[in-house]
């Protein structure tokens, strides 16, 4: 047991010598230039002198903001599966390194990448943020409780303190149009609900949550699911038949998932969704993990295949 605690209170020194080191090499070769901006995160002012060229960050939905407007992360929180980033946001940002998962990072590969910038979710990272404000200037954002809104409202904040402000804006008011045209091309007021399944579990994705508030940009109308101050919704197939969507858009995380299994209950059959043939597939990715203006310009298309497709 000492042999133990020796050998990590020397991990853990080696750790915290590397952090500093770095510090002070990156604060030694940062290149200054006229940038000079401050921005209002989840812990108040953040200031940012420089155009930072080595960005880790730490959720999918920081990903997606900055390969909106051409910014190549180093390092990404992927939960070591590449996979789960967006093809086409893969295609436009390159290769990059995995930092773990995004549930816990691992600050010995983030320190080791020589970040000038670190974007965290104050969701998961709150509780190692002094520590990754010792390894780069760290700008934490909502993400993972995020609502839409509150997402384009977190990748404005990006594309400022990353140097890319009007860049970014030209970029958000695009996805605006596409989404106004979107919703042009959508039955106004049609009632749609999306859950992923889980081998045991089936979570619906309320009117709260980051893909109720894409559903209703697009015209479309939230099923109730009851308590409206839960973005996340864990349901029997009992619940679930209360909730009785017209549309049920389903991700599902592993197969077979708990609604392949419900689809051979009797309740199943009374569902309206499953009576009309409106229950549809798509990628958990876009869906649930994602969380930007790509994944939501994605769902968008998901959606206009959904009601143009011929029963």
């Amino acid at each position: 047991m000492t042999r133990f605690l020796s050998i990590t209170l020397s991990a853990l020194l080696l750790l915290s010598f590397s952090l500093s080191t770095h510090v002070f090499s990156a604060t030694e070769n940062r290149a200054k230039n006229s940038l000079n901006n401050s921005v209002e995160d989840s812990k108040g002012t953040f200031s940012i002198d420089y155009t930072p060229k080595r960005i880790v960050v730490l959720e999918l939905s920081f990903v997606d903001a900055l390969a909106a407007v051409g910014v190549s992360p180093v390092g990404i929180a992927d939960d070591k599966d590449p996979e789960r980033i967006l093809k086409d946001i893969r295609n436009e940002i390159g290769d990059w390194t995995s930092v773990g998962t995004r549930s816990q990072p691992s600050l010995e590969t983030i320190v080791s990448l020589k970040p000038d910038l670190i974007i965290a979710d104050i969701s998961r990272h709150e509780g190692v943020y002094a520590d990754l404000q010792k390894i780069a200037p760290t700008l934490i954002l909502p993400s993972r409780r995020a609502t839409y809104e509150g997402n384009l409202q977190a990748t404005a904040i990006i594309g400022k303190a990353i140097g890319k402000d009007k860049a970014m804006q030209a970029r958000l008011k695009k996805h605006a149009q596409v989404m106004a045209d979107f919703a042009k091309q959508l039955p106004e007021g049609k009632e749609v609900q999306f859950g992923v399944a889980r081998d045991d579990a089936l979570f619906l994705h309320t009117a709260d949550s980051y893909a109720g508030g894409v559903i209703r940009a697009l015209g479309l109308k939230n099923a109730n699911t009851g308590r409206s101050d839960d973005a996340y919704r864990q349901t029997s197939l009992e619940q679930f038949l209360a909730v009785n969507p017209d549309y049920f858009i389903v991700g599902h995380y592993v197969t077979p998932s708990i609604v392949d299994k419900w689809k051979n209950e009797p309740l199943w059959s009374i569902l309206k969704a499953a009576k009309n043939h409106h229950v549809y597939s798509v990628n958990p990715n876009t869906w649930s993990r994602c969380r930007g203006i790509i994944s939501a310009e994605a769902m968008g298309q998901d959606l206009i295949n959904v009601f143009h497709t011929k029963q």
